[in-house]
């Protein structure tokens, strides 16, 4: 059997829709292709490119026809890897992919996806780490702390980042918490951080800025970070 999702790169329709979507999902590495699938972007070969054996295709267990809000595309990608799938990009732009903004994509909320991809990156990830920091002390670091079940929680170590005012504050006290005394969760400059991390920053809207603190560190990726944002 071929455990094969195959896709392809993709133009946009107008051409300056979704900018940062469309150069991430035509600039994937090889490696990345299976390494980023927990982003807030989504499957990392664009759904209307798939190809796959219709044997594959049972056996992953088709589309969930839940009916609107449900995220098919996500669910049966994240099944497709979970049971041992691969994905392939053919390095030609072999799609026009047309932004309206009637797509189906826009009825599903984000709190739905959301949980589907925490729950996706504990399964595939945080259930082999014994400990872990999150880069990023602001909202969206903080958001994915308090959304890990109470196990994933304890194995946060820190919190990093390069804004010096959250450092300087020291720690993020988890304030939601019924454990007494309350989480406090220590808050350090990046350089400082012990790896591994999931990364809660967004890829491409720091000017380089974020990807060369990252570079410096000289980690790899699918060891010793995944992206999470």
């Amino acid at each position: 059997m071929t455990l094969l999702i195959i896709g392809c790169q993709v133009r946009r329709e107008p051409l300056e829709s979704t900018e940062r979507y469309t150069r991430w999902i035509n600039n994937l590495t090889e490696e990345q292709l299976l390494t980023q699938v927990f982003t807030s972007h989504g499957p990392t070969v664009i759904m209307p490119t798939w190809f796959c054996s219709r044997e594959w295709f049972f056996h992953v267990g088709k589309f969930d026809e839940g009916g609107k809000g449900v995220p098919e595309d996500l669910l049966f990608f994240y099944k497709h890897i979970q049971k041992g799938g691969e994905v392939f990009r053919v390095n030609h732009c072999l799609l026009l992919y047309r932004y309206h903004p009637q797509a189906a994509t826009h009825s599903i909320l984000e709190g739905t996806i959301w949980n589907h991809r925490v729950r996706f990156l504990e399964d595939r990830v945080l259930s082999s780490w014994t400990s872990f920091t999150i880069w990023n002390a602001g909202k969206q670091g903080k958001k994915l702390y308090r959304s890990l079940s109470p196990a994933n929680r304890k194995k946060v170590t820190a919190f990093c980042d390069v804004d010096e005012k959250k450092i300087t504050r020291g720690f993020y006290t988890y304030e939601e918490s019924e454990v007494r005394p309350k989480p406090k969760i220590p808050i350090c400059h990046f350089r400082d951080a012990t790896p591994p991390f999931i990364i809660c920053v967004k890829l491409d809207l720091t000017g380089g800025a974020f990807e060369t603190n990252l570079n410096m560190l000289n980690l790899k990726e699918g060891v010793d970070y995944y992206h999470f944002n």
